[in-house]
């Protein structure tokens, strides 16, 4: 489907409306330490690693919506604050040009990656202003499309926010398949695992063991999460669809997701 800009749509629920305005008051009520770095010379970048097309319609409803690489730009623009830089990657390259079309219709500069995010992550950091201050969104469709080498590679900078999408509903629905021993998904995800998180007990405290491991490697990096993940559940059957993660060596990051982390009342999950 083509949206009136002639550029392609993607399909997304209605939940993506959640996420995506959690992501514009994360950067909204960052936007004024955003601009001692647009001040000071070292630069704010916005990083998207799964930028898809820029635009969507909603399943349901066959809204139109802007994807996250458009709400983050005009979220920074709108508030007085716009990201100096701004690097987008995606998969299809259909999708990256789409999004990169729409960033520069709407003012914006962008630079543009096509590839696996394992392979783009360190491309990107190599690009950036050590100096600078980094904001990436991180919304994969599945767990095996982030392994944990994209989070050390982006945790090589020193100033690092990343606002992290993790499936609950892939892992709900696939967790009998990636424990098997022969299956390498979730090792990719969460080095080490297998060590860690024992087999003979509930799915349910498989799963909750499992992202407690993987958030406890953060803290190998010098990185921390914020105290409660939001996890986000759909209207129908009230399924669990995914958690947002936010994490930052900084403390004033992890207050500000604190302070805006629920839009709608839905659940959390502690850390």
């Amino acid at each position: 489907m083509l949206d009136e800009d002639g550029l392609p749509l993607d399909e997304v629920g209605s939940w993506a409306k959640e996420k995506h305005e959690r992501l514009c008051k994360y950067i909204d009520i960052s936007r004024a330490v955003r601009r001692k770095f647009l001040q000071g010379g070292g630069g704010a970048t916005y990083i998207d690693l799964f930028c898809g097309s820029g635009r969507a319609f909603v399943r349901d409803t066959a809204e139109k919506i802007d994807g996250s690489p458009l709400v983050a730009f005009k979220c920074a623009r709108d508030g007085g604050a716009p990201f100096s830089q701004i690097h987008i990657a995606d998969l299809e390259e259909e999708k990256v040009t789409a999004a990169a079309k729409r960033i520069t219709n709407a003012g914006g500069a962008v630079a543009t990656y096509v590839g696996k995010a394992e392979d783009i992550a360190a491309q990107v950091v190599a690009r950036l202003n050590p100096r600078g201050l980094h904001f990436a969104f991180l919304d994969p469709y599945n767990l095996d499309a982030l392994p944990f080498s994209v989070i050390e590679a982006l945790g090589r900078l020193k100033r690092i926010d990343m606002l992290i999408h993790v499936s609950a509903q892939d892992l709900q629905r696939n967790l009998d398949a990636y424990t098997k021993p022969e299956d390498n998904r979730l090792e990719r995800f969460a080095p080490g695992w297998r060590q860690y998180v024992g087999l003979d007990q509930s799915q349910q405290r498989i799963r909750a063991a499992l992202l407690s491991y993987w958030v406890g490697k953060f803290e190998t990096l010098g990185l921390s999460p914020a105290s409660h993940a939001e996890l986000v559940s759909g209207q129908e059957r009230n399924q669990r669809l995914y958690w947002l993660v936010l994490v930052s060596r900084e403390k004033l990051a992890r207050d500000f997701w604190e302070k805006i982390r629920s839009v709608s009342g839905q659940r959390e999950l502690p850390l």
